[in-house]
């Protein structure tokens, strides 16, 4: 009886793995499929036979299956977000699907495993030599086990509903001598593979999972892949991407030696008119990226226009993916990872065809068991039954099959890695199709990545490709900057500038708007701190136009039909540059220029830093400016030196030792050389017999002797020498008779020689600044002075003579040490300014009131000393004012 219990029990174990497929595994299949399905058979039979109700039995079944792992715990291992699957190739999503069957076979064998009892043994019974009795046997069939016999039995009562009379052997054990056996036998007869296949194939399965999801979940490559997710799907939604792919894009010549536009433009040059693509020869194309989406987009025949939103947005993307590019393409690490899962897949699937192959064939159905317990049970040998032996046979072969599948699917993919290389990646098909050529090609993780979005939809690296374009955001950086720069508000800033021009000032913008072509009024239009400039063909409706300026603009593209226009109407020019060598080509080739005014930034070395090239274009050059860091003079300013009339030179306190070149400009009337370190004047200075002005500000000049040098200069009326460390004056400066201005403020002057007022042509003597305590009388010599500036010095007393110069308009006293002020200042009938601050003075003389074009406003005095004039000399001057 306890064997025909023990029978029974393993009958009910079929039965409820039955029902744990139907109820768990596969719910959904079987309710799609069987939807009118009767219980489960157990279930059934609890009713039948009265061993309880149905509800108790599905409460057992329920405490059951809570008790086995679910698939859904295992749910994490392979979830990944819904946006990854852009990068997941074709065989990565096939191998997926492999990988839950593989999992769905090895949780079935593990259900089935903990859910029957292993094996059942029964004692090999020698008739002859046995001691115990047995009872009468029935025949048995050929081939058929004792176990099968029984089953069979069982079942046939289960049908008929009648007793079924005890058959076979007896052996006199007992239930726990078999389970003993059955325990033993088990684990010490049956074969490793056999017990442990269910869990190795599920084991295995999830080694699968990781080894194909790893790189989404392992911090070092997952945000990387987020981020180029995020990026990706926003350039794909983009509308600019739509309008941008939609359009074509066709661009101006350029003049700059023959290169292409599409090349990497040097700073502050014009680009070239090659057709030499970027990058041809030296990276690999990638696959046709033609895609049956495509079609509908190009075959829209009109593009709404981008609101501003959506500008701001397309232009946040272009920052981003610029970032992106530079961090991703540095490493290569997602595709290190992506080749090292693939060969430990592969290297997976070598260990599991070997060894299973190997030993499938020990999963047997009827096993042979030896054991030293005849003194417990009486038998040493025991014939035992693997009931799932013939089921796990199948499933192995079954999980060998979907692991060899996944196994020359893995090959296709290590194949696909190595093919070519996949850390270069070319938008060449994509430069061809859309005419936008200048599309960089990429590397490293940048270009794995794309390759692998090829695999899923080649339309998705083709917008994304727009923005990687500089032509495609310089159209839509024109396009926001035209949103927001409209006709009316360029036109509020047009105003005078002071030659009287009408001028449009620019400041910090992206690029120049549209609109300021429609300003045919512009005369001067000054283009400051713009990044990327670009001078268009619409340039030649400003018929106006004479006067350009560019400041702090690296990057200046000029269009062929701009060029010529300017070539023909331009006269004066500035640029100001922070590398001397960013100085456009184009300046050159200007032969209408008039005025050209070169600025650089930079503080170079040696001269090194500041160049210029052959000046022979500038037939009409008038004037020159240079300001930047040169040793010596450049040898092609004498390419002008027939019609230069106006040279000067900044060089930011760098000392200008080689000065031939002067010696050539014989037409030059106006020559500034200003903080070039000059201890004394240059000789070439002295050969310029046309010079009218020099001015030799902020040098290092401590003695001007060579002064007696200057009279053979004729022609010069003004000498400007601010800023120096001039001590005296020489005597012989009365033979520069031609001079009406000199300037010598901010000098180390303590004395005034008396030949000084010789110069009787004088109009201008400005003396601010030094050390003068006396002013000679001779001073009223002067009679064509206009301007006379004493300010900063050290004087207590001015003599009388001063106001003898009655063409006096303007007169600066300030900040010395004068008490009082001569009544003879009434003589000065046309002084306008008068300036006195700073000066110990108690009173003004009254006689203030003569001067009849002094004003309230031109008298330069404190309020309390003004204070002390009657108010009808107050009235005079205009206090009301």
């Amino acid at each position: 009886m306890l064997f025909m219990r023990k029978v029974r029990r393993d009958y009910d174990v079929f039965i409820l793995c039955d029902d744990v497929m139907r109820s768990f595994f596969f719910p959904q299949l079987l309710t799609h499929v069987y939807p009118h399905s009767t219980p489960s058979p157990v279930l059934l039979r609890a009713r039948q036979e009265g061993r309880g109700d149905a509800s108790s039995a599905e409460a057992t079944l329920q405490k059951r299956i809570k008790m086995m792992i679910p698939v859904g715990e295992f749910k994490h291992f392979t979830e990944t977000k819904p946006a990854f699957r852009v990068l997941k190739p074709w065989w990565d999503v096939f191998t997926d699907y492999l990988t839950i069957a593989m999992l769905m076979v090895g949780m079935f064998g593990c259900t089935l495993q903990v859910t029957q009892d292993k094996i059942l043994c029964l004692p090999k019974v020698n008739a002859q030599s046995t001691p115990f009795q047995s009872f009468p046997r029935a025949q048995p069939h050929n081939n058929i086990s004792i176990t099968a016999l029984v089953l069979q039995g069982r079942s046939t009562a289960y049908k008929n509903k009648t007793p079924i009379k005890t058959q076979g052997v007896k052996t006199n054990m007992d239930y726990q001598q078999y389970n003993y056996v059955n325990q033993v036998c088990y684990e010490g007869a049956l074969h490793w593979y056999a017990k442990y296949f269910p869990y190795l194939a599920m084991i295995h399965s999830l080694v699968f999972i990781m080894c194909s999801n790893f790189w989404f979940k392992f911090p070092g490559t997952s945000s990387k892949l987020e981020h180029f997710i995020s990026v990706l799907v926003k350039c794909f939604e983009s509308p600019w991407t739509t309008r941008a792919l939609s359009e074509t894009v066709s661009g101006e010549t350029v003049v700059d030696g023959g290169k292409d536009e599409q090349e990497q433009p040097c700073p502050g040059s014009v680009t070239g008119t090659g057709t030499t693509g970027p990058g041809e020869g030296s990276i690999s194309k990638s696959q046709s990226v033609k895609s049956i989406s495509e079609k509908g987009l190009f075959g829209k025949a009109s593009i709404s226009v981008l609101d501003k939103q959506e500008g701001e947005q397309a232009k946040a993307l272009f920052e981003k993916v610029k970032k992106f590019r530079l961090h991703v393409e540095e490493g290569d690490i997602l595709y290190t990872m992506y080749v090292r899962q693939t060969v430990l897949k592969l290297l997976k699937f070598v260990v599991i065809v070997a060894y299973s192959g190997r030993f499938m064939s020990e999963v047997r159905f009827t096993v042979h068991c030896h054991l030293d317990v005849r003194h417990v049970t009486g038998y040493s040998d025991f014939l035992c039954n693997h009931a799932m032996a013939h089921f796990f046979s199948k499933l192995s072969a079954c999980y060998v099959a979907f692991v060899l599948v996944y196994g020359m699917v893995g090959l296709y993919s290590l194949y696909w890695l190595f093919r070519r290389s996949l850390k270069e990646y070319s938008f060449e098909y994509v430069r061809q199709e859309t005419s936008i050529g200048d599309i960089p090609d990429v590397r490293n993780d940048f270009a794995f990545m794309l390759h692998l979005l090829d695999q899923y939809d080649p339309l998705y690296s083709k917008r994304f490709a727009v923005f990687l374009s500089e032509v495609s955001e310089n159209k839509l950086t024109q396009l926001n900057l035209n949103h927001e720069w409209t006709i009316e508000k360029l036109r509020k800033r047009l105003a005078h500038n002071p030659d009287g021009r009408m001028e449009l000032h620019l400041f910090m913008l992206p690029g120049l708007p549209d609109g300021v072509f429609e300003l045919l009024e512009i005369e001067s239009l000054r283009l400051e701190l713009i990044p990327d400039l670009t001078i268009p063909l619409a340039t030649a409706q400003l018929a106006n136009l004479v006067e350009l300026s560019l400041q702090g603009c690296p990057r200046i593209k000029v269009q062929t039909s701009a060029l010529t226009f300017l070539r023909d109407v331009l006269r004066i020019l500035r640029l100001r540059f922070s590398d001397p060598r960013d100085l456009p080509v184009w300046v050159y080739s200007l032969r209408n220029l008039e005025e050209l005014y070169l600025m650089s930034d930079s503080t170079g070395e040696g001269g090194r830093a500041f160049t210029l090239e052959p000046l022979r274009e500038l037939k009409r050059l008038r004037v020159l400016f240079i300001k930047g860091s040169m040793s010596k003079l450049p040898a092609s300013v004498s390419d002008v030196a027939g019609h230069l009339q106006k040279l000067t030179v900044e060089n930011e306190g760098t000392r200008l030792v080689v000065l031939n070149s002067l010696k050539k400009l014989a037409c030059l009337a106006e020559l500034e050389l200003v903080r070039c370190d000059l201890e004394r004047i240059p000789h070439a200075v002295f050969s310029l017999g046309n010079l009218q002005e020099l001015e030799l500000r902020e040098n290092a000049l401590r003695s001007i002797e060579e002064i007696l040098s200057l009279q053979h200069l004729r022609k010069l009326t003004s000498l400007k020498l601010w800023n120096n460390h001039i001590a005296s004056i020489p005597e012989h400066v009365r033979r520069l008779q031609q001079l009406e201005r000199l300037y010598l403020s901010r000098n180390r002057i303590t004395v005034l020689p008396s030949q000084l007022f010789n110069c009787t042509k004088l109009r201008v003597l400005d003396l601010a600044h030094n050390e003068i305590r006396i002013v000679p009388p001779d001073v009223g010599v002067l009679q064509n002075l206009i301007h006379l500036s004493l300010t900063g010095n050290k004087l207590e007393i001015l003599p009388d003579e001063v106001f003898f110069c009655r063409r006096l308009k303007t007169l600066r006293l300030g900040g010395n040490g004068l008490t009082t002020l001569s009544a003879k200042v009434m003589q000065l009938s046309q002084l306008s300014l008068l300036e006195l601050r700073g000066n110990p003075l108690e009173a003004l003389p009254i006689e203030l009131a003569s001067c009849a074009s002094l004003r309230r406003a031109g008298l330069l005095v404190e309020n309390e000393i003004y204070e002390t004039l009657p108010h009808e000399v107050r009235s005079a001057l205009g206090s009301a004012d």
